[in-house]
């Protein structure tokens, strides 16, 4: 039989081809991306003042690359934070006992309350230039990236299938080749799909991100966000329908160019392979796998990865030591210590900021607040799950159906709880609506579609064989749901609910407090108090606010959330 050549073979080879072109116009767009985007980040922080955000949309073009730039960076470091952070909570049981609780805090923490105390040390960073500020904003949007893939990665790792851990032992893989080769893989398509709701959580808090005020620090950074921001403060509709179509035109293009090419690039690592299954499909990575230029560039990366791969054997021994199971212990209880001991510390600097100013009259307003609050997120989580749940098998089960579908989600899920404003403020006072119970959908409104895209991943991952033999036995009904989707999506759908719960936590900041002009609608719940406080630049309250936030969320997911997930796990696991 001949042998037939791979692409990249093929492309390794010969003239150039359109596949070159496609290739190169690709690379040079990205890099005049990268130069717009980043023009002006070293320039004095006098210049937003001098030149400050305008509505006129020949404008958007630069703003929307200021953005999307801050997003890819906050995403970029949001993907290096799960491999470190997750795999260690993963790996290490006594670890986990603290990072876990710690992460489920960190996503509950509003990122008003982030940006409040980072806001000053990033501007440091860089004194008297708008990269502090950039960094500040690149935090902030890090924020609403990360707890969701890190929660994500953390669920793959824990779930990966005996036969393939036992077949890595066999091969005597090292931790490092294990986790490139098995865990990495096995994790890449789940994390890919909450890749995605996270650069459109990233859109959901652009506002809050771009537009920084915290008592009498104002920085306002040119993108998107602020020009949102603008628009809702001038009344102006037609700003919003310009920025609305061009978080539209972004989105649909980084679906095409960045998420579309990943999903299909992923799918080789799915656990399962159907014969009758279609893979997805990409032309950005129809090209790059077809082009002579890119095969040329990679094969100088498989070099500089074997001198590399060659300079770590040589500290084989110096590896093996550290990864025996004694010293893997002891530096485990070394690093697992260090973060109690900076817990606890923050916990006692906290407690002493709080003392001399507030008192038990403060702490009992926060906590009813956040009863009121909680009520709220139980109620929203329970409806999104009735809806969205059988949608994301659905559509999980289908992958062209899921093609069609992963670009209006992304959409949906960035369309930032600000620009219905307008409508909810118009139809509160109009009509004399109590606004505890209307700006309530803003809450859920970016969080739901964690739920459906981790549940879209979870029905997409289901093997072929589980849904055979449900055709062969003619299952159906609800005991088609009970005995094969409910099953396989469970550990996922725990995943997206415990982060859309989080989530709503710190949406209620935007949602509690509606404004369009200087017309304002406010409802009542610890949301509204933290972003109260955060304008009125009362750090104490603020710190009291999330504080009391943060413990709500923990003590939510510890009582609930936890336990469904352990339950996920050691039921529903591959093996």
């Amino acid at each position: 039989m001949p042998h037939t050549p791979t692409a990249w073979s093929t492309a390794s080879r010969g003239a150039p081809s359109r596949f070159d072109l496609i290739a190169l116009l690709l690379v040079v767009g990205l890099l005049a991306f990268f130069a717009e985007g980043s023009r002006g980040v070293l320039a004095p922080l006098t210049t937003l003042d001098a030149s400050p955000v305008s509505l006129d949309p020949h404008h958007l073009p630069l703003y929307v690359a200021r953005t999307t730039l801050r997003m890819l960076a906050a995403l970029a470091l949001s993907l290096l934070f799960t491999f470190t952070y997750a795999t260690w909570a993963a790996k290490s049981h006594r670890a986990g006992r603290i990072l876990v609780p710690l992460l489920d805090m960190l996503q509950s923490v509003p990122i008003l309350g982030f940006i409040s105390v980072t806001v000053v040390f990033f501007l440091s960073l860089a004194p008297g230039r708008v990269l502090g500020a950039e960094f500040a904003a690149v935090f902030a949007i890090f924020t609403s990236q990360a707890w969701n893939m890190a929660f994500s990665f953390y669920q793959s790792l824990r779930t990966v299938p005996a036969e393939l851990t036992e077949a890595a032992r066999s091969f005597r893989l090292s931790a490092w080749a294990r986790f490139w080769r098995l865990e990495v893989p096995f994790g890449m398509p789940a994390l890919i799909w909450n890749m995605m709701m996270s650069m459109s959580g990233g859109w959901f808090f652009v506002v809050a991100s771009e537009a920084i005020s915290v008592g009498s620090t104002t920085v306002t950074l040119p993108g998107v966000g602020s020009y949102i921001s603008l628009a809702i403060a001038h009344k102006d509709l037609h700003a919003v329908g310009w920025a609305i179509g061009a978080m539209l035109a972004v989105i649909l293009l980084y679906d095409q160019l960045l998420f579309r090419p990943l999903v299909a690039w992923a799918d080789r690592f799915r656990f399962e392979q159907d014969p009758g299954d279609l893979p997805p499909r990409s032309w950005v990575l129809d090209a790059l796998t077809g082009s002579r230029m890119v095969a040329r560039f990679l094969r100088q990366l498989r070099h500089a990865g074997r001198a590399i791969g060659a300079a770590i054997r040589t500290t084989g021994p110096v590896v093996a030591r550290l990864e025996a199971p004694q010293n893997a212990r002891r530096l485990d209880r070394i690093a697992t210590g260090v973060v109690a001991t900076v817990l606890l510390l923050a916990v006692w600097q906290a407690a002493e900021f709080l003392a001399p100013e507030l008192g038990w009259s403060d702490i009992g307003t926060t906590v009813g607040l956040g009863t009121i609050t909680a009520v709220r997120v139980f109620l929203l989580i329970a409806l999104a799950s009735a809806v969205w749940v059988p949608v994301g098998v659905y559509v999980g089960l289908r992958p062209n159906v899921a093609r069609v579908v992963q670009p209006i989600a992304q959409f949906m899920a960035a369309f930032p709880a600000n620009l219905l404003f307008p409508v909810a403020v118009f139809g509160i006072i109009s009509w004399k609506l109590n606004p505890d119970i209307w700006l309530s959908p803003l809450m859920i409104l970016g969080t739901q579609w964690y739920i459906l895209f981790n549940v879209i991943a979870g029905a997409s991952a289901i093997p072929s064989e589980m849904r055979h033999v449900g055709n062969n036995f003619h299952v159906t009904g609800w005991l088609w749901w009970k005995r094969i989707a409910l099953p396989a999506v469970f550990p996922f759908y725990v995943t997206g609910a415990l982060t859309a719960s989080g989530g709503s936590w710190n949406a209620a900041i935007v949602a509690e407090v509606a404004s369009w002009g200087e017309e304002r609608v406010k409802a009542h719940g610890l949301g509204r108090y933290i972003a109260d406080a955060t304008a009125a630049g009362d750090f104490h309250r603020i710190v009291l606010g999330v504080v009391t936030m943060s413990l709500y969320v923990l003590l939510i997911n510890r009582l609930l959330w936890r336990p469904l997930y352990y339950y996920a796990e050691r039921k529903f696991r591959m093996s």
